[in-house]
């Protein structure tokens, strides 16, 4: 997997796949940036939101990838996604963001919730 670091006190990880990815999707809704953030949610407290958006949110981390994408990462979101490694892969018939987060330490079984 070949993958861009970035430093914002911790290093997130964005395959080449991942960054592809990103810059179709913000073509085909002809927005600026994709941004990362977490919310209550689930049985195990937390999921992830990923959002093609306009513009960052006051306060955000701004991450701009070689490829001119901007990944904004929700300021209040930072400690629970460092370390993070984001690919985009190909499970059978299905492509899909695959996240790969360090500090998650229980999941839901359906895989839509986690905790940290």
């Amino acid at each position: 997997m070949s993958v861009e670091r970035f430093h914002l006190d911790q290093t997130i990880l964005v395959s080449e796949a991942a960054a592809t990815h990103f810059q179709n999707q913000l073509a085909e809704s002809d927005r600026f940036g994709v941004r990362f953030s977490v919310k209550n949610s689930g049985c195990s407290g937390l999921a992830y939101v990923i959002d093609c958006v306009d513009a960052p949110v006051e306060g955000d981390v701004d991450i701009e990838l070689s490829n001119g994408v901007h990944v904004f990462v929700d300021a209040q979101a930072v400690d629970a996604l460092r370390g993070m490694e984001i690919d985009f892969v190909k499970e059978g018939l299905n492509d899909k963001l695959k996240l790969n987060n360090p500090n998650v330490k229980a999941a839901c079984g359906c895989g839509e919730s986690f905790s940290i």
